[in-house]
């Protein structure tokens, strides 16, 4: 997994993240200081309040008066910290809304390869969990880490001040509560890695089993897939305690040995004392103010396990937002003419492996042009390279005369209305889940594009018609339903070039006659191209181009096909035995 850019830190990313609330982390660090400030103020007050004792000149009002400014400093201190902590958090859940929307806008350029190369579950857990954990260190590690590291560092100062030898003699169990802290470093972001893969790997685990529980229940392979669960929990488990225990007892030593000051002070001091070269006096202010040094240290030095873990959290993100976008200018040199479509020698890979190898075809504007070919030939990649999903490796497409490389992506997506198999829906209204295909259309013209789709009907017979929740991924309808509500999304957007990717794969024939008519009207007068697995469908297309192995087999009508393509005959005699074999039974 690579962490973070080789040439960037994560304090610079962390800095980019935060880029325009600096003015509030900036006043949340001044103000963590002054609460700082005010929780050490006692520690002189004592001072002053013990030395007057020691003295014989203290009165109850002074010593009232003492007490008194001791609890204000303590009211004060938690004040200031609440301030401190306001401000960085309001700073911060407006610096994770940015980078979550950073994250989705990003999706929306990368290409589809790019996306697809990581699980759902893997997004979900950098965009959720991986944001989420960025709030510690904006929000606590950023104010509250620096106030305390500065406030322990000047009343060392005074310390020195005060009597150099006792500000040495403080110091003596500190450097080894700093290397017993350090200690913890040893190993940490290779254990915290594996723990983040693990993590990963149960997220995806989890979410591959709920998303396939009608197949495990229906084939009886609730063991098997609950088995592959329970090993991956454990995995993560075994990495965690793993993490844990290498870094515990450094951390637990630290936490010990800071605070053991005494240790130094105590010798040191009284021999000092008893050679007559130190008072008393100052021996009490010391030791009072050693407890003011250390207990900013220690609330510093609890971060440590944070700042370990930022370099891996931070990247996760930048590794998202590192990715290469699809190259696209943001305007057109020079518009199409008309809306043919050419590949030029087009050559395309999946992780180095070649997958199309030199496609050239050319798409008249205003014909029906269908995509046939056995599974795994190329038909859907071709489709998707069209549509601008992905960017060709070697050669050209050419949308009207002009390489879609140099047009603007909402140029591409303006002229391509793109149906796949897939029918994806979001847990939203009917009316929103169309009205996606054009942005600001009325309810009007979304209605219209639902009557033209054929969908109108079972749409008004759903519990509250257009405003009816889809579901997750359209769960709450049938799959013919979905594909109808997608060719209605798809009519709205009234693109001059439509992609059916497989478009009725998963329809039964009564669907299928209701969803091949809507599509007769989507696409009457524009560039059609289609991916069927029914060949019956397409029998009357403009140009039938047959894939083979990542190769145009042939093109030309069916009957040029049948007459001259031995591939296309053995698909079309199949088809034509499935359909018989279908109306016997």
């Amino acid at each position: 997994m690579k962490e973070i850019e080789p040439n960037r830190s994560a304090a610079s990313w962390l800095a980019e993240l935060a880029k325009g609330r600096y003015g509030e982390y900036a006043l949340s660090v001044l103000t963590a200081l002054l609460g700082v400030a005010c929780s050490l103020a006692p520690y002189f007050i004592i001072i002053r309040l013990i030395t007057a004792l020691a003295n014989g000149t203290a009165e109850l009002s002074r010593c009232l008066t003492l007490c008194a400014w001791m609890a204000g400093f303590w009211v004060l201190r938690y004040a200031l910290h609440s301030v401190s902590t306001s401000l960085s958090h309001h700073a911060t859940f407006h610096v994770l809304a940015n980078t979550r929307t950073r994250l989705l806008d990003k999706l929306a350029t990368l290409p589809l390869g790019t996306v697809l190369d990581r699980s759902s579950g893997s997004y979900k857990n950098i965009i959720v969990e991986r944001v989420d954990s960025i709030e510690t260190t904006l929000a606590h590690l950023l104010p509250e880490m620096t106030a305390n590291i500065v406030g322990a560092l000047a009343v060392l100062v005074l310390l020195f001040i005060e009597d150099w030898r006792m500000g040495l003699s403080m110091l003596i169990v500190v450097p080894l509560g700093i290397i017993c802290f350090m200690s913890m470093f040893s190993g940490y972001n290779e254990k915290f890695q594996r723990t983040v893969t693990a993590t990963k790997a149960l997220n995806d685990t989890a979410v591959e089993y709920i998303s396939g529980i009608e197949v495990i229940k229906a084939f009886g392979q609730s063991k098997t897939s609950y088995a592959k669960f329970v090993s991956a929990a454990k995995e993560g488990a075994d990495c965690f305690i793993d993490w844990m225990r290498g870094s515990l007892f450094g951390q637990v030593a630290g936490m010990a040995i800071l605070p053991s000051t005494l240790l130094g002070i105590l010798p040191v001091g009284c021999l000092l004392y008893m050679h007559d070269t130190l008072s008393a006096e100052t021996f009490l202010a010391v030791i009072v103010l050693s407890f003011g040094v250390m207990q900013p240290l220690i609330t510093a030095f609890s971060y440590t396990d944070d700042i370990a873990q930022v370099k891996t959290i931070v990247g996760e993100v930048a590794e998202v937002l590192s990715d290469e976008d699809m190259q696209r200018p943001t305007t057109a040199e020079k518009l199409p003419a008309d809306n043919a479509i050419q590949l030029k020698d087009v050559r395309f890979a999946y992780h180095d492996k070649e997958v199309l190898h030199g496609i050239n075809l050319h798409i008249a504007p205003g014909t029906v042009n269908a995509l046939v070919g056995p599974s795994g030939s190329g038909k859907s990649t071709i489709a998707r390279l069209i549509a601008s999903l992905w960017d060709v490796k070697d050669g050209a497409i050419e949308l009207g005369g002009v390489d879609i490389r140099t047009l603007p992506l909402a140029e591409c997506t303006r002229r391509i209305a793109y149906v796949s198999q897939d029918n994806y829906l979001f847990d939203l209204s009917v009316m929103d889940n169309i009205r996606m295909g054009k942005k600001g259309a009325t309810n009007e013209e979304v209605i219209d594009a639902a009557k033209k789709s054929g969908c109108h009907e079972f749409i008004m017979g759903l519990e509250n018609g257009y405003q009816t929740i889809c579901g997750a991924s359209g769960g709450h309808l049938s799959g013919g339903e979905r594909q109808r509500i997608s060719i209605a999304r798809a009519m709205l957007k009234d693109a001059p070039i439509v992609i059916l990717d497989e478009a009725t794969s998963y329809t039964d024939p009564e669907n299928e006659a209701v969803i091949q008519s809507a599509l007769a009207k989507l696409v009457r007068g524009k560039t059609l191209l289609v991916i069927a697995h029914r060949l019956s469908t397409i029998a009357d297309a403009d140009q039938i181009i047959v894939v083979n192995h990542g190769k145009i087999e042939a093109t030309g009508t069916q009957a040029e096909l049948l007459a001259s393509c031995p591939l296309y005959q053995t698909m079309w005699e199949a088809h034509i035995s499935v359909k018989d074999d279908g109306e016997v039974a």
